[in-house]
């Protein structure tokens, strides 16, 4: 089953490339990447009222408008007497921290300081997968047309032909880049890094949550930011009013937080953190193939829309904070955060401005790094969260659809095989296509079309959860793969299953397109290679003659055009030895339920 140097035997299967590849030659060089992809800068988003798209760049001058009109009223009410006797009456403060020590303790401090940096490197790289598919819809089909808010313009009606593949508008076509002072790493279609950067400080700002809950539950402090009786709705109220006439109350925030303060970081903190990671989990087939939100109001499209809500009010929390620290006695201010102490020394400022420039210094780095090692960034994200995946990979799936939940629209992807012989299998409806099962089995066998149409067939409605975001419901129709596993009797040994491409990979020269799949989830009875969709053959566009289908994994791991399938112990010595084409070249993880 292996020769002497340990690499598999293929037989008749694509020949492996172990062009492991200097770092020099891994980085990333725009107009090289992704298959010399060109550059497609995003513009200012977008968002549908009615058939009417409105720049969102209409908020800079309607805000400015409604501070100055804000302004103007809140100082008019304030000269009403019952104005001045509700502010008196509630001045801002409730009666709600007995018993909680003034200061901020150390702890706190700290965390408030990871925080900053792990939110940062969130929202950077949150923002890049969302250029990867820019633009965000409710509906679970993710139909062309019927976005609410979009990063480019409109998709080109002549590009929507499902009978000319050739010009088909793809996924990848419609994704944009980012500044590289915005974005992680800036460049068009580097979803796969942007990713590992997301999860990563994911993970950690996850773990410092849960401390934080665990400490300010058991220190008290929780009655700093919990509402503890109605009377935080006057309070607030009466506030706002305060900030808005520019005559600001009375800044207590060592001894505790005014009533507009507390309901802010009660938002913050007991509601839109939570939603933040709910609506991430929402995001992953994993969990859709497990308990079928594939459909519904816990679909992906609305857990991507609230998602980037949750950012929103994340920046703006953090933006109006900011704002506040500065304006309400900053060196005061600083000294509560800081040191702890309700004092005035200058050392506060300067340790804060050295803290900022090491997080301005971070900030910089962040997309030269990843543009310049992207290895290093696909080994240390895996080490970091490849765990987590593992552990979702433990779903079954088993959630299915009706007919009437399938997709008017499925996005396509991919690169679509140019040779001779993939053209001349078409042209005669696949009579001489043989599908190539070998490897590690005790019965490498050959199968043709008709041989694959005459076993039991299987039909399923199933999501399909693409990488870069937009997803789909289709009917599959084809050969589980535990079918062909009872055929050829994968040997103890065999641990993974390599599906291989009749089409190339994107970067010219690089060998044909494959991905690996753990061998367990070929016994699911979900793990289905199609020869039809939604009740007809399969196009060119969507795999014609043979896809695969692990409804655990997302889109990019479904390979499309199957020419040959190979079981192995390892796939180190395939490709780059990542787990596939994507993988290899564009640094995605091998793992991929989220």
């Amino acid at each position: 089953m292996t020769d002497r140097g340990g690499r598999h035997a293929r037989g008749g299967l694509p020949p492996a490339t172990s062009d492991h590849a200097g770092a020099d030659s891994e980085q990333i060089h725009p107009g090289e990447w992704a298959g010399g992809i060109a550059d497609e800068p995003a513009r200012p988003p977008m968002v549908r009222l009615g058939q009417r798209w409105v720049s969102t760049l209409w908020l800079i001058p309607l805000a400015l408008a409604g501070i100055v009109v804000a302004i103007a009223i809140a100082q008019q009410l304030r000269h009403y007497q019952w104005m001045e006797d509700f502010i008196e009456r509630y001045p801002g403060t409730p009666a709600s921290h007995a018993g909680v020590a003034p200061g901020l303790p150390a702890w706190l401090r700290w965390q408030h300081l990871f925080n900053i940096v792990f939110m940062m490197f969130i929202i950077r790289a949150g923002l890049q997968i969302l250029a990867d598919h820019p633009r965000l819809y409710l509906n679970s089909g993710s139909t062309p047309g019927s976005a609410w808010l979009r990063l480019r313009g409109p998709i080109p009606a002549d590009r929507l032909n499902p009978n000319d593949p050739a010009r088909q508008w793809t996924a990848k076509d419609d994704s944009v880049s980012l500044p590289k002072w915005l974005g992680i790493p800036g460049v068009r279609h580097t979803i796969g890094l942007a990713r590992w950067w997301h999860f990563t400080f994911d993970t950690l700002w996850l773990a410092n949550g849960l401390i934080f809950y665990v400490l300010l539950f058991t220190t008290g402090q929780w009655r700093r930011i919990v509402p503890q009786s109605w009377d935080v709705v006057p309070h607030a109220l009466s506030t706002m009013v305060q900030y808005a006439s520019l005559d600001f109350p009375t800044n207590d925030g060592f001894v505790s937080y005014n009533g507009l303060q507390l309901t802010a970081y009660f938002l913050t903190v007991f509601i839109f953190a939570p939603l933040a990671f709910l609506t991430g989990l929402l995001q992953a087939p994993a969990i859709a193939a497990r308990f079928g939100f594939g459909t519904g109001p816990a679909n992906r499209q609305v857990a991507r829309s609230l998602h980037f809500l949750v950012l929103l009010w994340m920046v703006f929390f953090i933006a109006v904070h900011t704002v506040m620290v500065f304006s309400t006695g900053l060196i005061g201010n600083l000294n509560h955060i800081v040191f702890g102490t309700d004092t005035d020394s200058y050392w506060a400022l300067a340790i804060y401005l050295l803290a900022m420039g090491a997080i301005a210094t971070l900030w910089l780095l962040a997309s030269p790094f990843t543009l310049r090692h992207p290895r290093a960034v696909q080994r240390i994200g895996r080490r970091c969260v490849g765990w987590i995946k593992a552990l979702m990979e433990w779903f079954h799936p088993d959630a299915t659809y009706s007919a009437k939940d399938v997709s008017p629209y499925f996005w396509a992807n991919g690169t679509l095989p140019t040779s001779p012989d993939y053209r001349a299998l078409a042209a005669k409806n696949w009579d001489g296509y043989r599908l190539k099962v070998g490897g590690l089995v005790e019965h490498p066998t050959e199968f043709s079309y008709a041989d694959l149409l005459a076993m039991d067939k299987h039909e399923q409605t199933t999501a399909h959860y693409c990488i870069q975001g937009w997803s789909g419901i289709a009917t599959w129709g084809g050969v589980q793969m535990s079918t062909l596993l009872d055929i050829v009797r994968p040997v103890p040994s065999a641990r993974w299953v390599v599906f291989w491409s009749m089409a190339d990979g994107s970067e010219p020269g690089t060998g044909r397109y494959y991905d690996c799949h753990k061998i367990e989830h070929m016994h699911h009875p979900l793990t289905l290679l199609a020869y039809e969709m939604n009740g007809a053959p399969l196009t060119e566009i969507h795999g014609a003659p043979l896809r695969l289908r692990n409804e655990v994994e997302l889109g990019f791991k479904q390979v499309k055009w199957v020419e040959s399938i190979e079981f192995v112990d390892s796939f180190a010595q395939i490709g780059n030895g990542q787990g596939g084409y994507n993988e290899d070249h564009e640094f995605f993880g091998y793992r991929m339920p989220i």
